[in-house]
C-alpha cells in the first residue's frame, strides 16, 4: 500500500510540475501574440501570469518593459529592465534599453558603464551601441562648453 501511495504521489507531482512549465510557456507565447497584435493590456496580463508560474522568466520582464516603454511609463520600464538584468545579466536588449533611458535622463556616466558591459556581451545589437555612443559624444562637448 505504501509503494502505491508513493507512486501516485510522484506521478501527481510529475504531472503538476510539467503542467506548470507548460503554463508558463503558454502564457508567454500568448502574451507575445497579443504584443505583436498591439493588444498591450492583454499582453501585460499574460506576461504577468507567466511570471507567476516562473518568476525567473527574464523574457516576460523584458516584454513588460517594452509595453511600459510604449505606454511611456519610464519608471516601470526601468524596473522591469533591471529585473531582466538581475536574472539574465548579459541580455543585450535590456542593457540597450537602459542605456537609452540613461541617455534621456542625461546620466552619461551610467550610459558609459552600461556601454562597457554591453560591449562584453554584444552579439546581435552591436551597431546600436555605436549609435548611442555617437549621440553621447555629440552631447558631452556641448555640456562642457557651458
Amino acid at each position: 500500500m505504501n509503494k502505491i501511495f508513493k507512486f501516485i504521489l510522484l506521478f501527481y507531482l510529475a504531472i503538476t510540475t510539467s503542467s506548470f512549465s507548460y503554463g508558463d510557456r503558454n502564457f508567454f507565447n500568448k502574451g507575445l501574440e497579443f504584443f505583436k497584435d498591439k493588444k498591450y493590456d492583454d499582453a501585460r496580463l499574460m506576461f504577468e501570469r507567466s511570471i507567476v508560474f516562473n518568476p525567473k522568466d527574464s523574457n516576460s520582464y523584458l516584454y513588460l518593459a517594452k509595453i511600459y516603454k510604449i505606454e511611456e511609463d519610464q519608471k516601470k520600464e526601468e524596473k522591469n529592465l533591471e529585473t531582466t538584468l538581475l536574472i539574465e545579466p548579459d541580455n543585450e536588449e535590456a542593457i540597450l534599453m537602459l542605456m537609452q533611458i540613461a541617455l534621456k535622463r542625461s546620466n552619461y556616466s551610467k550610459v558609459k558603464n552600461l556601454s562597457n558591459t554591453f560591449i562584453k556581451v554584444c552579439k546581435k545589437l552591436c551597431k546600436e551601441n555605436e549609435s548611442i555612443l555617437e549621440t553621447l559624444a555629440n552631447i558631452e562637448p556641448k555640456k562642457n562648453e557651458s
